[in-house]
């Protein structure tokens, strides 16, 4: 392999690392991976993100045949490929974590009731339930995540894309904040929801400098 791919499965261990330690992540749940021109390193099955090592890290090409590595890639890797090919994603992240699962579990979108959500694309579509690992699953995925850089998977968790790893994490974070403000607002009363003319107002705002 060359260095490139090297450095993308050294940043998966970081990154692993780091959603299991905000506890977005819990055991050998969620994984991640990152593209190289047709490779893409991803996790491995069976293995918690905060014990991974490079070598861990399987790498396979775009059909999602395995090119180096001995360790079998995440049961989600479909998924993942799907995006890459649907995509202009350099990484994709899926996480298990919490408040992303409870709104995944009870609603149909995330509503946009912070003008953050406009870092995502807007609204947080939830993607129809299919069996993880399965073309169904990454089809509900491809046509959720449209236009956004999230998507809710429903009764499953979320997934994220980006330019690459840190972008991509990023946006994980911001989904999973989002998703808990949503929540405890709903333990207050009902979340007020930005307009359509308010959500333009901050993108002329932001485009205004």
């Amino acid at each position: 392999m060359d260095e490139r791919v090297d450095e993308l499965r050294r940043e998966l261990c970081e990154y692993g690392r780091r959603a299991a330690a905000l506890g977005l992540v819990i055991g050998t749940s969620g994984n991640l991976s990152a593209r190289d021109g047709d490779l893409v390193a991803v996790t491995p099955s069976g293995v918690a993100l905060d014990r991974l090592r490079p070598e861990d890290c399987p790498v396979v090409d775009l059909e999602g045949r395995v090119v180096d590595g001995e360790r079998k890639p995440s049961s989600e890797t479909p998924t993942h490929l799907a995006l890459y090919r649907a995509t202009d994603a350099r990484a994709v992240v899926h996480t298990h974590s919490v408040f992303a699962t409870v709104v995944a579990s009870t609603m149909t979108e995330l509503p946009p009731i912070h003008y953050n959500a406009l870092l995502l694309g807007g609204a947080v579509r939830v993607a129809a339930y299919a069996t993880y690992g399965t073309p169904e699953l990454a089809d509900n995925v491809i046509a959720a995540i449209r236009d956004r850089q999230a998507a809710l998977m429903a009764s499953h968790g979320a997934v994220t894309i980006g330019g690459g790893l840190e972008q991509a994490f990023e946006a994980t974070r911001l989904l999973e904040w989002l998703c808990e403000v949503y929540v405890r607002a709903l333990g207050v009363g009902r979340p007020s929801v930005l307009t359509e003319d308010q959500l333009t107002a901050v993108i002329e705002r932001a485009l205004a400098g």
